[in-house]
């Protein structure tokens, strides 16, 4: 029942999106050079194969969609995708040109509920200039070994204070747990809140903000969008007030994400500019680290051989500050290579974010292929990750596989969780540090039993259940 009433939701939102841009993308005339040269089909008038697309990703194979095409059609196909005629790329290499290319040729695009609530001045929407400056200043600030101090000192004392809490006799949801951290983090990183009534407000705000990110675009009182749009509102007030008050006593020192960009000296960035900035950037960062180490989780829970590696290995590092009388400083959490490659591995698997969609700027040749100029094109990070002509056993948690190969935590072409080129997420190392720090107090801390829970892919990654796990305190620790 499910399956089917989300079915229909987004069948009307499919209506509304192509209507609303007056169909203008609907279809394409049968001369389309696109048509001789690539296979495919579009589907139905207006709702192409959309809800093929959603109706799988709401099933145990939600990759099902595109392997059957893969099958009929090759690596490279077109479709019709939530209003657009879309390119659907599962080869390594054209997705990779894809994401490396500047705004000439691609530029993002988003369904149109997200748009709405983003912005014009939003850097997930900006090109050229003004999003290298905004994307470099941030990038530069994201792998600063001030900031990684910070988060690892923001996120041990949070994960300690949660985990004392944690009682035996009863369930503790690892997906609730670490969202509520993760957010107190990422509020600190970027405006320099810390926990306080002000906190629970910006997070009571934001979860009624990113209710509406796929919602059906109408913005009519009573709508989840009106709604959204409100709740970004109330936030937008209060970081305002922040970003005016830092702005007031700015300070040469970058603190956090709002005052690397107050500093900056294009004058291009007006307050109202990064408010609306701040509240953004926790679109992307809301969700990846919580579901990132709840993800970790689930598979150790059902990987024992990896559970122990891991954390035999966490426990000699533990045991070896403690013989120095140190505590673990960001580095040390980040030298453990086979958490490192459980953590690459987690990232493959899990596809957090399962691909981007761009739009073509102008008709673009790539590897024999032509992408017309309007058309859009997902490139489908899932199926390059559970392609077994790039990993062996894909379908396998096999975090061994990582052991002899590039653990960087930037993108190559078979690898690219956190997408690649001008927008690569600057947040990728911060995500892992979060991560690492997480699985080392808990395996060092707590044994535990898992219960049984699913993985939703649709419209976003998340565990059905939140991922109960029954915890033991180990009294040898």
């Amino acid at each position: 029942m499910d399956v089917i009433l989300s079915a229909v939701v987004l069948l009307f939102f499919t209506f509304i999106f192509i209507f609303i841009n007056k169909c203008r993308r609907s279809w394409i005339s049968s001369s389309s050079p696109v048509r001789s040269m690539l296979l495919g089909t579009m589907g139905w008038p207006f709702i192409g194969e959309t809800l093929d697309f959603i109706s799988c990703g709401y099933t145990d194979h939600p990759q099902s969609f595109m392997d059957k095409r893969r099958l009929l059609y090759g690596k490279v196909f077109k479709s019709h995708l939530f209003g657009s005629p879309t390119i659907v790329s599962t080869d390594a290499e054209v997705s990779r040109f894809v994401l490396q290319s500047d705004a000439n040729s691609f530029v993002p695009s988003y369904p149109k509920s997200l748009t709405e609530l983003m912005g014009e001045s939003s850097i997930l929407r900006i090109n050229g200039n003004l999003h290298r400056r905004i994307h470099g200043l941030i990038g530069a600030f994201f792998k600063s070994p001030y900031l990684k101090a910070q988060v690892t000192s923001d996120m041990r004392k949070l994960l300690l204070q949660s985990m004392a809490t944690w009682k035996e006799d009863r369930p503790i949801y690892i997906q609730d747990e670490t969202k509520h951290i993760a957010f107190q983090v990422l509020a600190k990183t970027l405006i320099g809140l810390d926990p306080g009534e002000e906190m629970e407000y910006l997070r009571i705000q934001f979860q009624k903000f990113v209710a509406g990110l796929m919602s059906l675009p109408l913005k009519l009182p009573g709508t989840q969008l009106h709604r959204s749009l409100q709740a970004k509102k109330k936030m937008g007030k209060l970081v305002y007030k922040i970003i005016r008050d830092k702005r007031m006593n700015v300070s040469p020192d970058s603190r956090d994400v709002a005052d690397v960009l107050l500093n900056d000296k294009s004058e291009k960035l007006t307050d109202e500019l990064i408010s609306d900035n701040m509240i953004d950037l926790m679109i992307p960062g809301e969700d990846s680290v919580p579901l990132l180490i709840t993800l970790a989780i689930k598979y150790l829970s059902d990987c024992p051989k990896a559970l122990h590696q891991l954390k035999e290995e966490n426990l000699e590092l533990k045991m070896r500050k403690e013989d120095l009388g140190e505590q673990l400083c960001w580095d040390d959490y980040l030298s453990m290579p086979f958490t490192q490659s459980v953590i690459t591995e987690t990232l493959r698997m899990g596809n957090i974010i399962m691909g981007v969609i761009r739009k073509a700027m102008k008709d673009v040749e790539v590897k024999g292929y032509l992408i017309p100029k309007g058309w859009c094109v997902l490139t489908h990070f899932r199926s390059v990750h559970l392609d077994e002509n790039y990993h062996e056993s894909p379908h396998q948690f096999n975090p061994w596989r990582w052991q002899e190969r590039d653990m960087s935590s930037g993108s190559s072409s078979c690898f690219t969780p956190f997408g690649g080129g001008l927008r690569l997420c600057p947040g990728l190392d911060l995500a892992r540090l979060e991560a690492s720090i997480f699985l080392h107090h808990f395996v060092t801390k707590f044994r535990w039993v898992a219960e049984e829970d699913t993985i939703i892919n649709f419209p976003t990654v998340r565990m059905k259940k939140k991922m109960p796990i029954w915890v033991k305190r180990d009294v040898h620790q």
